[in-house]
């Protein structure tokens, strides 16, 4: 059974576009594997706390993410 994860920060996220993420990607792993996989293809979300996730050692925050992603 196919497991994927996927890590975000917290609060950049609707709980629809996460609902989305979850049917696209398993849609996605449907479309490599098959239709029977659909009912054992499990994907979960994680998401970790603003200020706890860091890219080229500089800590991000949901505040940034959200400026960068409106343009910002």
């Amino acid at each position: 059974m196919p497991l994927v994860q996927v890590k975000l920060l917290e609060g950049v996220f609707s709980d629809a576009q996460k609902q989305e993420m979850i049917r696209k990607l398993t849609d996605a792993m449907v479309s490599i594997e098959g239709e029977p996989m659909r009912a054992v293809t499990w994907v979960v979300i994680d998401e970790v706390k603003s200020g706890s996730w860091g890219i080229g050692g500089k800590v991000l925050t949901t505040d940034e993410i959200k400026a960068k992603a409106g343009g910002g």
